[in-house]
């Protein structure tokens, strides 16, 4: 089963021009900064899930 897709683009820039701009604001609390920085992150990692094509193809396989 191939993926198709990704993540979606505007999704993407959204998320990085919400991050430079909270970094840039003195004004905004640290619980929301880190919010947004634990977005961006899954936003990566969920990136590299999609561009790995063995990801989660090993539960198919029986190893007894």
């Amino acid at each position: 089963m191939s993926r198709k897709g990704g993540i979606n683009p505007d999704v993407e820039r959204t998320i990085a021009d919400l991050l430079k701009a909270v970094k840039n604001d003195p004004d905004i609390p640290l619980e929301d900064k880190l919010k947004v920085i634990d977005r961006a992150l899954k936003v990566e990692a969920l990136k590299l899930k999609a561009r790995d094509e063995e990801y989660g193809s090993g539960f198919d396989v029986d190893t007894d």
